[in-house]
Parts: structure tokens; sequence; C-alpha cells
């Protein structure tokens, strides 16, 4: 199931001509979920274009191979097909796979490709034939950004309206703002962002995401949520992408700009992006049962499994250092990795919302929004699999407060990885889980290690840091 309901190229041509579209819009991603683009004029869109696809220059595309090996060929899908909601002239647009163009395969470093591959081996492994994730993805609303990283200064400055530090401004001030750890869901005038969100959530709509909340979160300076349907994996890797666009777009329109970075403000709560997850077969949620919160024995060994991967599994889904940041102890982070039915400080939480088997699922709360949908929805079903084809016993429930344990107990709970470079480093030791199938390859692995240990970790760790100015250039 695509975007608008699976049309085939010919409903797409069909489409084209009874809206009068000139335009067609290729997109796809880069390593690291970026979306890319290129335009065509519509007449060059055949239906063989949705075999043959489109030739481009991969030579510049971050993560890809070298200049000697540039030449790439994006397939379009036909039933990602949607008309884009922002472009002054009404566009179609067509989610497409990267391929070789010398072997026809699949490009290994092309994350929409991961997540096909995961999707299709939950069926040829014979576990089920649905994997359905549901990502909560918070994100700051800020009216402007500054930033500079150079060798002899660096800085940042947000500037936010409905920050509470602008309560104490001259001039008219009405004061109405959401206080540190104390925005989460008051009505207007505290929540400036309704209309905005408002907006954002009938734009969704429009391409065909069908959402089921949208309200102001915990921060103050604009933490924002808008809850997606669940949807199948591959699909949901695609509506990500499209919700991370209109977002951004939308408040770029309002004259303002949206991020999903984890934690840009201090001492107040980070974004994360929880994801529920379930595994269906011939109509029946696989999760359901009669033990522990309602679970089955297949719910249990999937945590398992991801409970035992989860230091590698995290280098997919909290893929940046600023994710470690917001996964600290200690705070309302979830960095123990333990299951749990009512725990929010445990990595896995088993909602009891309702006691419905098909609503029975999972969420893992350690993923931020940084992720790429694609990758981090491939890596958790990886272990998933796993866990259940291994039968991983994950253990007792963790439902005390994980902070409050005696010293004794505690020892038995381990932690989430604290870096970047950490959760790289499981990953470099423990990936042999998602090869399976062929869903990930090594060299799509080991690219993704050396991009983010040279581009990322590196400069971030030989950097000196404003902080530090603060607290050691009188020693």
């Amino acid at each position: 199931m695509g975007m608008t309901g699976g049309m085939s190229p010919k409903q797409v041509l069909e489409k084209i001509q009874a809206d009068g579209l000139k335009l067609v819009d290729i997109r796809f991603c880069d390593l690291f979920g970026q979306w890319q683009h290129f335009t065509v004029p519509a007449a060059a869109l055949k239906e063989s274009s949705f075999t043959d696809g489109f030739g481009f220059d991969g030579s510049s595309i971050r993560g890809w191979k070298t200049i000697d090996q540039s030449d790439m060929i994006v397939v379009p899908e036909s039933d990602t097909a949607v008309v884009d909601p922002f472009y002054e002239e009404p566009t179609m647009t067509l989610i497409g796979n990267v391929v070789d163009p010398i072997t026809k395969e699949e490009y290994s470093r092309d994350p929409r490709g991961v997540a096909r591959r995961a999707e299709q081996y939950v069926v040829s492994a014979g576990i089920g034939d649905t994997t359905y994730f549901g990502p909560e993805a918070e994100f700051f609303i800020f009216d402007s950004i500054h930033f500079a990283n150079d060798p002899w200064s660096s800085y940042y400055l947000i500037e936010s309206d409905e920050g509470h530090w602008k309560s104490g401004e001259d001039g008219p001030n009405t004061g109405y703002r959401p206080k540190p750890k104390g925005g989460y869901i008051p009505v207007p005038p505290v929540d400036q962002l309704q209309d905005l969100r408002s907006e954002m959530m009938l734009t969704m709509e429009k391409v065909g995401i069908t959402t089921e909340a949208s309200h102001h979160e915990v921060a103050t300076a604009g933490q924002c949520e808008i809850d997606m349907r669940f949807d199948s994996l591959l699909a949901m890797g695609d509506k990500l992408q499209w919700f991370k666009y209109i977002v951004k777009q939308c408040a770029v329109k309002a004259g303002k700009t949206a991020t999903f970075m984890p934690k840009p403000i201090f001492g107040d709560n980070g974004s994360g992006m929880h994801c529920h997850m379930s595994i269906w077969k011939n109509g029946q949620n696989l999760f359901a049962g009669d033990g522990y919160a309602g679970f089955s024995d297949v719910g249990r060994w999937a945590i398992g499994g991801l409970l035992r991967h989860a230091h590698s599994v995290i280098a997919f889904t909290n893929p940046t250092t600023n994710s470690y940041k917001r996964l600290v102890p200690h705070f309302e982070a979830p960095i123990k990795l333990a299951y749990s039915s009512r725990n929010r400080s445990a990595a896995v939480r088993i909602p009891m919302f309702s006691s419905e088997p098909a609503a029975k699922r999972f969420e893992f709360r350690c993923p931020d929004p940084t992720a790429t949908g694609y990758l981090a929805f491939a890596a958790i079903t990886m272990a998933v699999v796993d866990g259940i084809q291994n039968r991983i016993d994950p253990g007792d429930p963790m439902d005390k407060n994980i902070y409050d344990l005696p010293p004794e107990e505690m020892a038995n709970v381990v932690d989430a990885p604290t870096s970047l470079e950490s959760a790289l480093d499981a990953l470099e030791a423990d990936h042999e889980y998602l090869l399976r199938g062929d869903v990930f390859d090594r060299d799509f692995i080991e690219s993704y290690l050396a991009y983010k240990r040279t581009n990322e970790v590196l400069p971030m760790k030989t950097r000196p840091h404003p902080l530090e100015f603060g607290m050691y250039f009188d020693t």
C-alpha cells in the first residue's frame, strides 16, 4: 500500500493527464534519510519509466559511492504518487528506489531498499505478513535560529517568542508562555502554535497521512507533537519522510523554522520518537496473548531480541551526537534497557490503554526524530525477528521506578549507550542479525560507520565547547 492506496503506473499517468499536471518530482534519500529530488516534465514520465527509471549523478550524495561509480538510476514507485501540497506549480511527486545502472540491482546504500527488504524478510522467514509501526515524532518550532562554528568562535542562538525567557522583556508583553517543562497541553494563548500545527495536520491528510492527535509538548519554546496512525513498515517510512517535510515547509511558510534535533534546549525536555510496533499474520496480532500485560510468548521474545541488540539498534534509532544529550540518566529519558507495562523510564513499554488483542504492541521509547524511519524501523524489525527465531527471553518486567531500585537490583539493568561513538562501536560488534536476508549488507554498515565517525563523532570530539570556557578559562 502506498500513499494513495496503490495507483498503477497507468493510473498515475491518467491522473497527471486528468489534472493537467505539467511536472513530476522524483524523490529518494541519501544514506542518512535526507530527501533528495529532481523534477522532470510530465511528458518524460512514461509507463516504461516505472521499470527503467531515471538516471542521475550520485557522486555528490552524502555517504554514497565515489565519482568513478557515480551513475545511478532511480525507479519511481507508482503507489507513492501524490501531488506536492506546497509547490506553486501543481506537481506530481513519486518516491523512487535507487538501482545500480550496470547490475540493475538495488543499491545497497539506499535506506528505502533496506526497509523494503526488512518488510519482505518478516514474510520470507515465515514470521508474519505485516509489520506495523507507529512513530510519535516530536519537534520544536522556533521563530528564528542562528548558529556558527569557526575555529575561533562558536555559538547558537534560539529565538522563540514562546520561550519562557521572553516574559521578562521590555515593551508590551502578554506573559502567556509555557514554563520550562510546563508546555504539556495548555490551551492557547499559552500554546501559541495551535493554528500552525492544524495546518501541518491538514496538509498531512492531503498527502494520505491519517493523523490521530496534535498537541503542544512538555518543553517551552514551541515543542510540539503530531501523531500519525500506524501503518506497515515501508509505507510508514515514506510517511515519516513526508511528515518531516511538511512540518518544516509549513513552519518556513509561516516565517518560522522547525527542528527535529532531540535536544536543542538545555534544561528542558528533548524530542523523542517513541516507536510502536506489532507483527500480524492472517489478520491476527502475534503479540497478543494471555501473558504479562496481555502479551504472547512471541511478543515477549520480540522484546527479548530488541533488548539484546538494543545497543546496535540505537546506532540507527538515535543516529546523532545530539541524540545523547537527550538519552541521559535521571531525566525522563528511557535509558534503562528493560520492559514494563507502566514504567516510562523503561526502554520498552507495553501500553495498557486497551485490553483489545488488536491494540497489543510494544513501544520502544529510545528513538528520536533525527532517525530515518527506513533504517530505524528495519533495525528494530531485524532485532525483533532474531528474538522470535531464537526465543530470547527478555527476563522479568521492571515495574518499579527504575531510579528508585536498590543498588543490587540496579546492577542488573543495562543502560542504553551514552554516546554516538559507543552506539557505533556496538553496531560494529553486533550486526550479524542485520545481514540476514540481505536486509542490510556489510558495505552499508561499513560506510555508515565510517561516515558517522569521520564527519560527526570526530569533529564533535576535537572542538572546544563554549561551556568549557566558562568552566576552565581561569584555571
